[in-house]
């Protein structure tokens, strides 16, 4: 035997069958039915009753309708990503639901301003609500990541951004059936800061994470 068959038996000899990554679109719905799963398990404390009326309201049905298709659409983009030789183009996959997320919901604005009357929070529900964004977010993040993570993403940071945009836009929309008011400006001005935030911590966390080459320093 020669010396290149006895390297080739060495190198093989501890070798493992690899199996592969599902599809982005399995993967994506994987992840989602974990949200949904999320969403099941919240749902005994929600007022459904007061959830039914408000989505008859156009502008909250739609906000919440564009919130389920960014968390989509962003987890469906990452996934994309996240494999080695996809486009970067991906990422612009959420930005038409996330237009319409953050349209709709600005609707609620102007209808707080023409009618007064309408609920309006006070200080303790917005810092309610940013609470329940991130900390709903946060499991949703660690699995997303981890289910990235048995990729190899070439752009890391890019794949993380859209992971915590997906978590945000789920953990909005899981806020539904316990918003009890329409969206002020000082109200949606808080949730672009807990969706911010959320993104931020994906991209630096999630960013490092996933990236193989820095975990090896």
């Amino acid at each position: 035997m020669s010396n290149l068959d006895l390297l080739v038996d060495s190198l093989s000899a501890d070798l493992r069958p690899v199996r592969p990554l599902a599809p982005p679109s399995m993967r994506t719905l994987g992840w989602f039915a974990a949200v949904l799963g999320l969403g099941a398990i919240m749902m005994p404390f929600a007022d459904l009753h007061a959830v039914a009326e408000r989505l008859h309201v156009p502008d909250l049905c739609v906000a919440a309708i564009g919130a389920v298709l960014t968390a989509l659409c962003a987890s469906f983009a990452a996934f994309q990503t996240s494999v080695p030789g996809r486009s970067r183009l991906w990422a612009l996959l959420p930005l038409p639901p996330l237009a319409l997320w953050i349209g709709a919901s600005s609707l609620g604005c102007l209808r707080a301003w023409i009618a007064p009357g309408s609920d309006i929070p006070d200080g303790a529900e917005i810092r309610g609500c940013m609470t329940f964004l991130v900390s709903v977010s946060l499991p949703l993040s660690v699995l997303l990541v981890l289910m990235l993570r048995r990729a190899a993403p070439m752009r890391p940071n890019l794949t993380a951004c859209l992971a915590g945009l997906a978590t945000a836009a789920a953990a909005a929309a899981l806020l539904v059936p316990f918003h009890p008011h329409d969206a002020t400006a000082s109200d949606l001005a808080m949730h672009a800061v807990a969706v911010s935030i959320i993104i931020a911590l994906n991209g630096l966390a999630g960013g490092r994470l996933l990236d193989r080459g820095a975990l090896r320093i």
